[in-house]
């Protein structure tokens, strides 16, 4: 049965896709013939298969009866993508929307079918689509093991701190002694950790500003990097990153710039910032090790610092069931809503994070 509005075809014709063939499986194949990764289509697959057993089950779809993925129509798609909220991430909703949408996209434009019923349905989603069905999936056992094997001081304290707060490369390489706030360390006596008035009051606390800009002089230096957030962010440092933090702090060089970098150069830079680039260097090396970076592979392959924030994103949000405190950290977020949780910092912002924040040891 084809319902009002329907996205159906018959198929066949340019397709070449016979009246009994199976959809489904006729796209994969064509993923397939496309250089898609098998990881990529297990993913389509999922989705894939789930839409058809809601379509295939009278109770559940619109049309009170059994359809194909040929015969749906806008209602049908609006219903299943309905149906799946509450039972993953919003996230994952839009994803999953959008598996949906490039498979009835593509059979459309090969003549399989006649329209694309799901192109209205996303014009109407409400939920941030996840654009790339190939992102490498790493668990945090995954992520464990590979800080675990990193031994140098410095990239294993970058490193940490990227996981355990979300920061862009340019925002870790613009961050300053007096940004980080330890109490009672050996490191905070050394050196000065109390610079920041953001930070009083809150132990152990990193706080990343909005304000550095590329070729502005902050701080007294003039900076080649920026920082991309929306508001100033203190963000919780735990224990793990603490002991990373001071393992580095007891062996840092001296620095060049009166602005005292958190992160200096111990090799041919000895002493001076570091720079984006030095640190996807040093990234890519050790995810290369890992099997995790390939030449020529895109930002959804290749682990880089920015991984490490979508990583962030990802686990702590799942984690704490709370998107604002997320978005909080990451800085996405202005005006009273950030407000909200600067002023609840201590007894929701903190305690949540450090309740909720994954282990790297």
């Amino acid at each position: 049965m084809s319902g009002s509005g329907s996205g159906s075809g018959t198929p066949g014709g340019e397709a070449g896709l016979e009246a009994d063939e199976d959809p489904v499986s006729y796209f994969l194949q064509d993923l397939t013939y496309h250089g898609k990764t098998e990881r990529t289509r297990r993913a389509y697959e999922r989705v894939l298969r789930r839409y058809e057993a809601f379509l295939a089950d009278p109770a559940r779809n619109p049309s009170g009866e059994a359809l194909t993925p040929a015969e749906a129509s806008y209602r049908h798609c609006m219903a299943w993508v309905h149906g799946i909220r509450g039972t993953v991430e919003p996230s994952t909703v839009a994803t999953y929307a959008a598996y949906l949408h490039r498979f009835y996209a593509y059979m459309t434009q090969v003549g399989a079918f006649d329209s694309n019923p799901m192109a209205l349905v996303m014009e109407e989603l409400d939920e941030r689509v996840e654009t790339d069905p190939e992102r490498r999936d790493l668990s945090v056992a995954d992520v464990r093991r590979f800080v675990g094997r990193v031994t140098h001081p410095l990239h294993r304290a970058v490193l940490a701190t990227f996981l355990k707060t979300g920061v862009r490369v340019g925002e870790l390489c613009n961050l300053d002694l007096r940004d980080l706030r330890l109490v009672d360390s050996v490191a905070g006596a050394e050196y000065d950790l109390n610079g920041r008035g953001q930070l009083d009051g809150r132990p152990d606390a990193l706080f990343v500003a909005a304000a550095p800009a590329r070729g502005e002089t902050y701080n007294g230096e003039e900076r080649t990097a920026s920082n991309k957030r929306r508001r100033d962010t203190v963000v919780p440092v735990d224990d793990e990153l603490r002991r990373c933090l001071e393992r580095w702090l007891a062996v840092r060089p001296d620095a060049v710039s009166p602005a005292e970098p958190l992160f200096v150069g111990t090799v041919d830079s000895w002493g001076r910032r570091l720079t984006p680039k030095a640190v996807r260097t040093f990234v890519t090396d050790y995810a290369r090790g890992e099997g995790w970076h390939r030449e020529g592979g895109d930002a959804a392959e290749n682990v880089t610092p920015h991984y490490f924030r979508h990583f962030f994103t990802t686990h702590l949000r799942d984690r704490t069931g709370d998107r604002g405190i997320v978005k909080y950290l990451r800085g996405d977020v202005a005006g009273d809503v950030i407000d909200t949780y600067t002023h609840n910092w201590g007894d929701r912002v903190r305690r949540t994070y450090l309740d909720c924040v994954y282990r790297l040891c």
